[in-house]
């Protein structure tokens, strides 16, 4: 197989009907260069969306979206990070460039270009990064219970410390299933919403490389995610994030909403209200019509 080459991941036996891909994702495995492979999942037909998955988890997260956001009339790529999945490279002194430029592969790869991206918490950071290095690969920017990286004015409070003890261990195997569910329901799930379906899928050494990566990139090198519209989709029992940080810093450009009854995990607890507010957002660019 030449570098260059995609590796194709082969669909469910009779799945090659047009309903099938609203459905079920093609998983392509994309080379990105520098020892890199990264993953992929790809559904539908239409306006592309990207959607990067939060801290030390993975695109599987975002199932419902996709499925939802596809039968809306658009594709939707959802690249792996490093370490999950198939994805893989050098995990070791990476920054948030390096996972931009993961991205940006996989852009390049399908040809596509400028797209909707839209970061979940953690993948706010290399959402904004790829539209600062490959400003030509998107179009505009969600982010979805993301934390801005800088804090209100008059702040004492240093960026990323909300409910540390609760993030980290919520993904700890080590710890007790009855503590880590005490620690989901705290940092991320509003009150009511079941934890459980995030007591899986972690990834520890994805989480290091990603945690490593947001340190020692200063956030001023991204923090304004270029010059694009960007939304900020924030969730209404977000316990992590410190919300009123974008638009007071990134002015009109900035258009802000509130989804209810969620917390800082935001997609399996109302993942049609997150399709909606990024169809909305996608459409209201421009030169996107309703599926």
């Amino acid at each position: 197989m030449n570098r260059g080459d995609a590796v194709h991941s082969r669909l469910p036996a009779g799945c090659g009907t047009a309903g099938c891909a609203l459905t079920t994702p093609e998983r392509i495995v994309v080379p990105a260069g520098r020892g890199v492979w990264i993953e992929t999942l790809r559904q539908g037909d239409g306006p592309l969306i990207v959607i990067l998955p939060s801290l030390g988890r993975g695109a599987e997260d975002y199932d419902e979206v996709a499925r939802l956001l596809a039968a809306e009339g658009f594709r939707v790529l959802r690249p792996q990070p490093r370490g999950i999945g198939r994805s893989s490279g050098p995990m070791e002194g990476l920054d948030l460039h390096d996972f931009a430029a993961d991205v940006a592969a996989v852009l390049d790869h399908e040809g596509a270009g400028p797209v909707v991206v839209a970061g979940h918490a953690w993948g706010s950071q290399p959402a904004r990064m790829l539209a600062v290095d490959r400003p030509d690969l998107v179009r505009g920017l969600v982010m979805a219970a993301a934390s801005a990286g800088k804090m209100p004015p008059g702040s004492t409070e240093q960026p990323y410390r909300r409910m540390r003890e609760a993030i980290d261990g919520a993904g700890d195997p080590r710890l007790p299933e009855a503590k880590r569910i005490e620690c989901l329901e705290q940092a991320f799930f509003a009150p009511g919403n079941d934890p459980r379906p995030w007591l899986t899928g972690w990834y520890r050494e994805a989480h290091d490389a990603q945690s490593h990566a947001r340190t020692v990139t200063p956030i001023d090198s991204y923090f304004a995610g270029g010059s694009v519209p960007l939304l900020d989709l924030q969730a209404e029992f977000d316990a992590v994030v410190v919300p009123g940080v974008f638009k007071p810093m990134l002015g009109g450009r900035v258009t802000v909403r509130t989804i209810p009854d969620a917390g800082h995990a935001l997609a399996p607890e109302q993942p049609a209200a997150l399709c909606a507010a990024i169809a909305e957002f996608a459409r209201g660019l421009g030169g996107v019509h309703r599926g």
